[in-house]
């Protein structure tokens, strides 16, 4: 069936297409975890030895892998769903499906709790990040 309407004829609905939550959902309902994956490992790469993206275990819509050797020079495989990271192995590239190990929220709560040394560089990131920004305020 093929209609004719002119724009005009529409009603105006901006409050829908100002709202940036449903901006960039339009036609999916589900994240694509490969692209999260990415901009988790572009997001902290800079205070680990080492991270990316699994290219051995699958990724699908709802799982990704990624591969992080801290700084101590411990490697881990993460899990990452719409529930959270885990620890799914003690290397690269492995899920070992008996380990019960907790969900976090965010990269940085995970990556906290396995690496002193995350921490340490993480905060001085954004401690100069603020100095920087403090710096430019009094400019």
């Amino acid at each position: 069936m093929e209609t004719n309407c002119s724009p005009m004829e529409l009603p105006n609905n901006t409050e829908f297409e100002e709202d940036s939550d449903y901006r960039d959902f339009e036609g999916t309902d589900v994240k694509d975890m490969r692209l999260e994956a990415e901009a988790v490992v572009n997001d902290v790469l800079f205070a680990v030895s080492n991270m990316f993206v699994s290219k051995t275990l699958p990724c699908a819509e709802d799982v990704a892998y990624i591969n992080v050797e801290t700084r101590e020079r411990n490697r881990y495989c993460l899990e990452l769903t719409e529930a959270g990271l885990r620890v799914v192995a003690y290397d690269f590239d492995q899920a070992d499906d008996r380990l019960q190990t907790p969900y976090h929220e965010t990269v940085y709560s995970l990556l906290d709790s396995l690496s002193p040394a995350y921490r340490e560089v993480f905060g001085n990131a954004l401690l100069q990040r603020l100095e920087a920004l403090k710096k430019d305020s009094q400019s």
